[in-house]
């Protein structure tokens, strides 16, 4: 994160930028200075998370109540000296910084492989070097905050950003973090997390004023430094050879310094002592070789501009400035590199900013803050308008989403409605496990309802709305572009209510109406009066569950044993007990089963949101409902066929509330056709572990699936129901909506291409046509004991898909593998 280098050339080179400094003293100096004032640290919470999360257990699906405890006593320690904190979360990723994210995600993706072939070989826990935050902790970590009486935002744009403007324009204390383009940003001074001792508040401020001496730059160069080192706006690339040209003309080697170090180094001399000489004269484009990315650079410089504030290295005003009506960094086109440069305009004025009539013209950032919304302004359309395109028109109902989205309130809502794009970081999943799908496409259809929801027409109408693009990570997946993914219409009687109903009306009964729909998203209408009859907190654990044990025919009944015994002995047990429970060994089908529940919490957040929130967040907050190392001790034992008395703990409520919800569990997954049975009662030709394959009486290889309410998993590819060239599986072939079942045919670890018979509603015959390009299907998934699981997304896939008009419905499908 930040300025390539330059955290290893502070600690090396660099010492005495390092200070150690006391919160508790500086918050009694601030207060001396600021009389009535409150000492405020911003905290950027995305890179404390693993400061925060302290428990010895991580690779089982997180000790919640453990890490609960850990922030709780975070806040209570700064609390205690008066200092008030104020946590920012990242809310988007810049399509500027898309590269760089993923470029991270495919990383982690390889650190993911090696922790399972750690679990594997060793049956164990690998060490903290290995550590991988558990799945979902930035997103619960947020709710947790606020439940801890913190005031938490959400931004609209890269955090990094936000968290110095507010610094900046508040007269903070100074930023708690760990990225090194907190020392770049003007704004107050900047600590380290990482080395924030808690017991006594002792940490590490990073002067920049310090490192601009040792530099000889002045702090306005430091944007420009940033960029021609790399960051994650510029490629490290980019100026690669420039850097190396600085270093063989740089006389002032230092031997102590590594190679980066002295590169820092050589490009600080041909600022200060080169291109000094010609500002206010040159263009930065005679000045350096930006050739085709002038647009990227100046854009990569003008980044780290906060409110008010401008650079001396731009003198020229852009051309083709075009002003819009609410404040924005506004885009126009470079002629050369076709690449968007950025113009700040002021947001009081609406008008081009007085210095653009300067000869000598200074970029300059407009003063605005993003951490609320005002009244005047429906919409308030920030800073990041500069990547969005407003999916909803209706300005009431968007500022409403956009207040929820920056009181971190919701997750993903926002995100779709303002941009049409998302995105789902890493998961501790196995990719070699070809029983157990990733959670992208287990939780895809209930993602589908919700944006027919907020996107589609509503009020039970046929438009569902334009397709979502997400970049949501899952083995396989090579990132390379979004997968576009179109909302699903529900079937909720009397129509799809509209988001005006859903989220400002308070007629009566409009409660019962938001669960109808959150219901309708999990495909669960049905057992609306089952889970009703549940107790809190249990109502939404067991309507995921419900929808889990659906669409995943891998499950079995020991694993419902599994999960809802440790939900149940959750209650009530103390957080030394939890953290003291020892396990006889690591099963990494149960950490993939873990990961799996705690996915299915974070989609119940996102359905929350978009339905009007029938139901209490709290209620689904994993600290009350999920235990990591618990969950894997019930595991084992249930694995073991230990009775439901041993699991719950020779509890007697425990195991009347045990059966009660086992007996919903069951009946309303046997309302979909989906009995629950023991894994002793499989056949022994299963699928991966538990899995099976062929025919059965529910969730075959063909896919579970019923008309009108989406696609099994097994039926879903990367690219499912999309048109266009995207990755895609089979799944493709079927909208849910369209058609009542899809009937496959394979034939497997055969020569022969698959044919598939698609059945339409009115007895119309539907002939797809799939040419497998690098084989066939025998071939593509040698070794895999299953029928699709290996095509739908556990390997590299480029579809392209082409529909046309043949028997009114004939698609014709070209994969590669």
């Amino acid at each position: 994160m930040g300025v390539r280098g330059l955290h290893g050339f502070v600690a090396s080179s660099c010492p005495h930028v390092c200070t150690v400094v006391n919160f508790k003293e500086l918050a009694e100096r601030h207060r001396s200075q600021h009389p009535g004032g409150t000492p405020t640290i911003v905290v950027d919470a995305m890179c404390c998370l693993r400061y925060w999360y302290t428990p010895e257990s991580w690779v089982c699906g997180g000790q919640w109540r453990e890490y609960y405890s850990s922030l709780r006593e975070f806040v209570r320690t700064f609390t205690a000296v008066g200092i008030k904190l104020i946590f920012f979360f990242d809310g988007m990723v810049e399509q500027s910084k898309r590269d760089e994210w993923v470029k991270r995600r495919l990383k982690n993706n390889r650190e993911i492989a090696k922790i399972f072939h750690y679990i594997k070989s060793r049956r164990e826990q690998p060490g903290r070097n290995m550590f991988f935050i558990p799945s979902g902790l930035a997103i619960f970590t947020r709710f947790a905050l606020k439940a801890l009486g913190q005031e938490t935002l959400c931004s609209l744009q890269e955090a990094d950003y936000e968290v110095a403007s507010y610094g900046f324009q508040n007269n903070c204390l100074g930023i708690l973090g760990e990225d090194t383009d907190y020392l770049i940003y003007d704004t107050c001074p900047y600590f380290s997390i990482s080395e924030l001792s808690l017991d006594s508040l002792d940490t590490v401020m990073l002067c920049r004023e310090k490192l601009c001496q040792s530099l000889g730059l002045h702090l306005a160069d430091l944007p420009l430094l940033a960029c021609l080192l790399g960051n994650d706006v510029i490629p490290e690339g980019m100026f690669e050879s420039f850097r190396y040209k600085c270093l063989t003309s740089y006389a002032s080697v230092r031997e102590s310094c590594d190679r980066k170090g002295n590169v820092i180094l050589a490009v600080a001399e041909h600022i200060s002592k080169v291109l000094r000489l010609h500002q206010g004269e040159k263009k930065l484009e005679e000045m350096l070789p930006l050739g085709p990315n002038k647009a990227l650079f100046y854009k990569g410089v003008a980044s780290y501009l906060l409110p008010g504030q401008k650079s001396p290295w731009f003198i020229q005003k852009p051309e083709d400035v075009v002003t819009l009506d609410k404040q924005v960094l506004s885009m126009s086109s470079d002629p050369e590199s076709k690449q968007e440069f950025p113009v700040c305009m002021d947001s009081e004025s609406k008008q081009k900013l007085p210095v653009g009539t300067d000869p000598e013209f200074n970029l300059e950032a407009p003063m605005c803050t993003n951490t609320e919304v005002k009244q005047e302004d429906p919409v308030n359309v920030g800073p990041e308008a500069k990547h969005q395109v407003t999916v909803v028109l209706d300005p009431e109902i968007l500022k409403v989403a956009r207040a929820q989205h920056v009181q971190a309130e919701s997750y993903l809502v926002y995100s779709v409605m303002s941009s049409g794009e998302v995105e789902c970081s890493n998961s501790l999943e196995d990719a070699t496990d070809q029983a157990l799908p990733s959670q992208a496409f287990v939780y895809r259809p209930v993602r589908q309802r919700v944006y027919s929801l907020l996107l589609g027409g509503g009020g039970g109408g046929s438009s569902t709305g334009p397709a979502v693009k997400e970049w949501f990570v899952y083995s396989g997946n090579p990132l390379r572009q979004p997968d576009l993914v179109r909302p699903l219409q529900m079937n909720i009687p009397g129509g799809t209510p509209s988001l005006r109903q859903l989220w400002l009306s308070q007629e009566p009964g409009i409660q019962a109406q938001r669960l109808d729909t959150l219901l309708a998203c999990f495909d669960l209408s049905s057992s609306r009066e089952e889970l009703q009859a549940v107790e809190r907190p249990f109502q939404a654990l067991c309507c995921l569950l419900v929808y889990l044990f659906v669409q995943v025919d891998t499950l079995c009944l020991e694993d419902l044993h599994a999960f809802i015994a440790q939900a149940l002995c959750l209650q009530g047990k103390p957080t030394m007990e939890l953290a003291d429970l020892q396990l006889d060994h690591i099963d990494p089908r149960a950490v993939q089963l873990a990961t799996l529940l705690v996915r299915g919490l974070t989609t119940l957040v996102l359905v929350n949101g978009a339905c009007g929130s029938p139901w209490e967040m709290a209620d689904f907050m994993p600290w009350h409902l999920f235990d990591g190392k618990l969950f894997h001790q019930k595991y084992l034992q249930s694995e073991k066929g230990y009775t439901a008395e041993v699991l719950v703990e020779q509890n007697r409520s425990h195991v009347t509330r045990f059966h009660t919800l086992k007996s919903v569990v069951c009946k309303a997954c046997g309302k979909e056709s989906r009995p629950i049975v023991s894994r002793r009662h499989w056949r022994p030709h299963h699928a991966g572990r538990w899995g099976r394959q062929g025919s059965s009486s529910h969730g075959t290889s063909s896919g579970y699936s019923r008309s009108g309410h989406g696609q099994h998993w097994r039926d879903q590819g990367p690219g499912a129901l999309v048109t266009g060239r995207q990755r895609s599986s089979l799944g493709a072939l079927v909208t849910g909506r369209q058609w009542s079942s899809l009937g496959a045919l394979v034939t497997e670890r055969q020569g022969s291409s698959l044919g598939a018979l698609v059945t339409g509603p009115q007895g119309s015959s539907l002939g797809a046509l799939v040419n497998w390009t690098a084989g066939s299907l025998g071939s593509s998934s040698r070794g895999c004991p299953c029928t699709m699981s290996c095509l739908y997304g556990r390997g590299s896939v480029e579809a392209e898909v082409r529909l046309n008009a043949v028997d009114d419905a004939s698609q014709r499908v070209s994969r590669s593998c």
